[in-house]
């Protein structure tokens, strides 16, 4: 078996890695392929440098990112419970459902902060009274809030 060859991609390659990421390749795809295309560059001390630089500079900027995200969450339990009014019909039920977009809505307007639809969570609702959502601000940080669904 051929020795492996340590290079450092350039740019983003599907099923090996992303830019400024260091792989380990087969000699020959790193020969043929990686290095005419311009898609990875040898290693050297100064680039290994570089690239541990690069990783220092992104763990610090996911640090800050963490931090915001946990900001967030606290701001977002400081307020009890969102009401959300809708158009109400027979049995309590509301007309249509209460969406993400009308979650991310009611944050905005409680706490005036951008909370991103994709990232809420909510169960079907199709009546009037109190659900939970949750919020995903992070990968490692979610947050739990009430909402009140009333009659308008």
């Amino acid at each position: 078996m051929a020795k492996r060859v340590q290079l450092v991609l350039t740019k983003d390659v599907s099923k090996l890695g992303k830019s400024g990421d260091l792989v380990d390749v087969a000699p020959g795809y790193a020969r043929n392929y990686l290095i005419p295309q311009s898609l990875a560059t040898q290693v050297t001390p100064g680039i290994l440098r570089q690239v541990e630089r690069r990783r220092e500079q992104e763990r610090q900027r996911q640090l800050e990112l963490k931090q915001q995200a946990q900001e967030q969450k606290a701001a977002l339990e400081k307020v009890a419970k969102l009401t959300i009014a809708k158009q109400v019909g027979e049995n309590e039920a509301i007309f249509g459902t209460v969406t993400t977009q009308d979650v991310a809505d009611a944050i905005k307007a409680a706490t005036s902060q951008e909370i991103d639809k994709r990232g809420i969570t909510i169960s079907d609702i199709n009546h009037l009274g109190t659900y939970k959502a949750e919020i995903k601000l992070h990968s490692e940080v979610t947050a739990q809030i009430d909402i009140e669904v009333v009659a308008s």
